[in-house]
């Protein structure tokens, strides 16, 4: 992260960015994240962080549940405020793409983040700051496989996010078998039960993904109720302190990093750049995929939550 930071900081200092005077941006960040998903606070800091360091006037908002069309209607509304930029994740492009398309209309810059990198440019966006879900994926399911796992499964905690089953399909390619993906709800306890009762209907599962801690946090419970740590390969996208815990004491083997504090600093950075001088990154800039690993966990433990 230090090292993509410091390169986009040169970026900025090349361009005479100023993070404060007479040109101070108006920027609207909205995202599909619900309240009780720890990995949109750390989005959220992202945010506040380049709010922080520009100066300019951010405001972030989020259905509470996660509720799609409810994003949609925040989308319109703040297409209303005409702002000098919009930042949207694109979960399903379905719902979204005729709110951001009409933002686009109306002159407003937008970026796509977290999701939709697939459809951020038919869309209108002029950039997209996330990772490539499908290859992250990929990179998974060849870990997973490395380590011994197979008869995979992967639990997507949000069916509805396109995002989300790139990743599972990656996954079940890289490991090199047919996409077993099991719907969960969000609740922490339900996960649990469900994992538990896929395992015990499925007791040759050799390799897991979590598609995040949403996901994962519950299944980690799962498998050390059942006595199952440590004998199944574990992957978990993204990270949060019962991740890092976890791949500390050998429950995951492996977290896939897309560091979402950038998602959430990035945009709003470039925005407030491109509403004083015109400019624009060439290209759309990829977050992530890194690997946490117990080779690494502890450079990024304390930040777990926080900045990773």
């Amino acid at each position: 992260m230090k090292k993509i930071l410091t390169t986009l900081i040169a970026f900025l200092l090349s361009t005479s960015f100023s993070f404060a005077g007479d040109h101070k941006a108006n920027i609207i960040v909205v995202t599909h994240g619900s309240d009780t998903d720890a990995f949109w606070g750390v989005v959220r800091n992202g945010v506040e962080a380049a709010k922080k360091d520009t100066g300019a006037d951010v405001q972030y908002r989020n259905p509470p549940t996660g509720d799609l069309n409810e994003m949609a209607s925040l989308i319109e509304a703040a297409i209303a405020q005409k702002p000098d930029g919009i930042v949207v994740s694109i979960p399903a492009p379905d719902i979204l793409g005729g709110p951001i398309k009409a933002a686009v209309a109306a002159g407003i810059p937008v970026i796509s983040m977290n999701s939709g990198a697939g459809v951020s440019k038919s869309l209108g966006a002029v950039m997209h700051v996330g990772q490539p879900e499908y290859e992250a994926g990929l990179g998974g399911g060849e870990k997973s496989k490395g380590l011994g796992g197979k008869n995979s499964v992967c639990f997507n905690h949000e069916p509805m996010n396109t995002a989300l089953k790139d990743r599972c399909q990656g996954f079940a390619d890289g490991m090199g078998e047919k996409l077993n993906m099991v719907e969960v709800s969000t609740d922490f306890d339900d996960i649990k039960n469900t994992v538990i009762a896929h395992m015990t209907s499925n007791p040759n599962t050799g390799a897991i993904m979590a598609v995040g801690p949403t996901g994962c946090d519950p299944t980690i419970a799962a498998l050390k109720e059942m006595g199952k740590a440590g004998k199944v390969v574990l992957g978990c996208f993204d990270l949060g302190p019962a991740i890092v815990d976890g791949i500390i004491d050998g429950t995951v083997n492996y977290a896939i990093d897309q560091q979402q504090f950038l998602q959430g600093y990035v945009p709003v950075m470039v925005l407030h750049l491109n509403h004083r001088n015109g400019t624009l990154p060439g290209n759309s800039i990829n977050s992530g995929p890194g690997f946490v690993t117990k080779g690494n966990v502890e450079l990024v433990k304390k930040l777990a939550g926080k900045e990773r």
